[in-house]
């Protein structure tokens, strides 16, 4: 086999941050001071190239224009490439993750996402690892010369987590990321094992097919006790919105209040799709286990069944960006299209 080519695409984020020395906050730097304190990157005999945000950004300031810009240097880049890593911040890191998945249609390449808890520079830093290992997996092919990961998935510590199926966990602990309701694709540990059923497996040698518009007319509405009826129907006629994740409790409930029915029935009447999303983090909505969740399936509100909330809302944005009416979003919602949610 040849060298493996692998693009490096880097955001911004804790990875790259040096302190700013009069503020002593932590703020992005240029990728050459990243690669400076990874010498050993040197020793992986791969072909790598980078393409940098300018300027790089705090993953706090992450937007669509950003997915797209990511979105575009894949795409026009994919046939010179094996693999591509992509560095970002955490905080928003599953949502680009799920973006991307959206995105990126026909992928049968390794998107790697990976980032870091404590800059590059620091001592203890687990960014070196995250990015030798991401390269590492971006470069990993089977014997018959195929990639191993065919699929958008983030890297972080010792696992490697499906990117649409992924939360962030923890703002402090190395293994800053989870999926609840998925397996993961890989144990990072003296090796790195991957778990073969829970690889994705798309057809190799068919184009790329990015999609890059995504519009961004949506909410999301977190149920809670004492929540005013007056103060949700406002939510739910917010001027331009055409979709909403209504995150709800356990299996997917809602009051059974005829208030609360009645103001999301009149929303969906009005063409506002409405996804139900679970708070919980691991589990299913479940629209008929509960009165609850049985009123909002009723009154025509999608269940969002495993999905996690990034996915939801990324998906949603994806399917309005196509062009797709209400109608056609709420049923797509409803169907797995990138492996983001368990098929019924």
């Amino acid at each position: 086999m040849t060298r493996p080519r692998i693009l490096i695409v880097y955001t911004g984020g804790t990875i790259g941050m040096i302190e700013d020395p009069a503020t002593k906050a932590l703020k992005p730097f240029d990728f050459s001071h990243l690669m400076d304190n990874v010498p050993k990157v040197k020793m992986l005999d791969y072909e790598i190239d980078n393409i940098q945000f300018h300027p790089p950004i705090d993953s706090s300031d992450m937007d669509v224009r950003h997915w797209q810009m990511m979105a575009r240097s894949i795409a026009d880049n994919y046939d010179r490439y094996d693999g591509f890593v992509v560095l970002h911040g955490t905080d928003t890191m599953a949502y680009t993750a799920s973006a991307l998945s959206f995105m990126l249609g026909n992928l049968s390449k390794p998107v790697i996402i990976t980032g870091s808890q404590l800059p590059i520079g620091e001592v203890r830093t687990d960014g070196e690892e995250n990015l030798i290992t991401a390269l590492q997996i971006a470069a990993a092919r089977d014997e018959d010369g195929s990639p191993v990961v065919r699929e958008v998935a983030i890297l972080f510590e010792n696992y490697l987590w499906r990117g649409n199926r992924s939360t962030k966990r923890s703002a402090d602990n190395f293994n800053a990321f989870k999926s609840n309701n998925y397996p993961e694709l890989a144990k990072i540990g003296l090796g790195i094992t991957y778990d073969r059923d829970a690889l994705s497996k798309p057809a190799i040698g068919l184009p790329l097919e990015p999609h890059f518009d995504f519009d961004s007319s949506v909410i999301s509405i977190d149920l809670f006790p004492g929540l005013k009826a007056d103060i949700l129907r406002h939510q739910l006629a917010t001027p331009g919105i055409k979709g909403v994740v209504l995150r709800t409790y356990g299996a997917g409930n809602g009051p059974t209040q005829k208030w609360f029915i009645d103001a999301v029935r009149e929303a969906v009447d009005r063409g506002v799709v409405i996804i139900n999303v679970t708070q919980c983090v691991n589990g299913s909505v479940q629209p008929h286990r509960y009165m609850g969740a049985d009123y909002l399936a009723a009154a025509g509100v999608v269940s969002g069944q495993d999905i996690t909330f990034e996915a939801a809302l990324t998906k949603m944005m994806y399917l309005f960006g196509l062009g797709l009416d209400h109608k056609e979003v709420t049923r797509l919602l409803g169907t797995p299209i990138a492996g983001e949610m368990t098929a019924n």
